[in-house]
């Protein structure tokens, strides 16, 4: 299967990256093209996948395509590739951020299979989490874009009003967590440690407890509450945090993510 990318940003390049990583796809599979070929030429030379010249050229030579690109230059790259997907109504995997469905089709103007998917950067490492919506169109090709999707980490079929929702749970959360792992390697060079010492035992503390999570029955708070010994330090540093508003500011987070998300 060939699988184009109309699009070589960082979320493109995520993609493919775990896309690779998992032998899901070999780079001759990969057909790329972008706004900007001083960028996505070198990438391609760097990884063996194929550049193109237009996006056109990538419609014309893809099973699949994924449509990487700015929201608002999704209307202006269907206008271009319309012809070929008259000719060719190939599947169109668009990573779009709150462009729905019904507006895909309206800028498609022809019927073609239409998957929304909302995958966070962790894919590139296959530990992704992405969120799929299709049309009816797209029912025979679903399973095997799920499948394909399931090669990069977890996935999970949302309905489309619940999108800005998982932007903020999934999609923007890594910069979220990055800044937990941050604040507490500096408190840790606050008493002593190096910054790299800091950053290595915070960032592995962060991965265990979320493998844990996805592992237990328990949920994150009666973890939490395994761990606060009664009179102990965590009780002690937990309470503090709290009373610092550290709920109220990620759920303060998520609220202006997805409402940004909205806009």
């Amino acid at each position: 299967m060939k699988l184009g990318f109309i699009g070589a940003g960082n979320m493109a390049q995520a993609i493919i990256a775990g896309l690779l990583k998992a032998k899901a796809l070999a780079p001759s599979d990969i057909i790329i093209h972008g706004g900007h070929p001083e960028n996505f030429e070198p990438y391609a030379a760097r990884t063996g996948v194929t550049a193109v010249a237009s996006n056109t050229a990538v419609a014309e030579a893809a099973d699949w395509v994924v449509l990487a690109v700015a929201p608002a230059l999704g209307q202006p790259v269907f206008a271009e590739v319309h012809d070929t997907l008259v000719k060719r109504p190939i599947p169109v995997l668009s990573l779009l951020t709150g462009v729905d469905l019904k507006t895909l089709a309206a800028w498609a103007n022809t019927p073609v299979p239409l998957v929304r998917v909302m995958p966070n950067l962790n894919v590139a490492l296959n530990a992704g989490m992405t969120a799929y919506v299709a049309n009816e169109a797209a029912a025979q090709v679903l399973p095997d874009v799920v499948a394909l999707l399931s090669r990069l980490g977890e996935t999970i079929a949302l309905p489309e009003k619940d999108f800005s929702t998982f932007v903020a749970l999934a999609g923007s959360s890594p910069a979220f967590v990055y800044m937990f792992i941050d604040a507490l390697s500096r408190a840790g060079v606050k008493y002593g440690l190096t910054k790299a010492a800091a950053t290595k035992i915070a960032a592995q503390a962060v991965s265990g407890s979320a493998q844990m999570v996805l592992s237990s029955r328990d949920s994150p708070l009666d973890l939490a509450d395994k761990v606060a010994s009664p009179g102990g330090t965590t009780v002690a540093g937990m309470l503090v945090m709290e009373a610092a508003g550290f709920m109220p500011a990620v759920v303060a987070g998520v609220d202006a993510t997805i409402a940004k998300d909205r806009e």
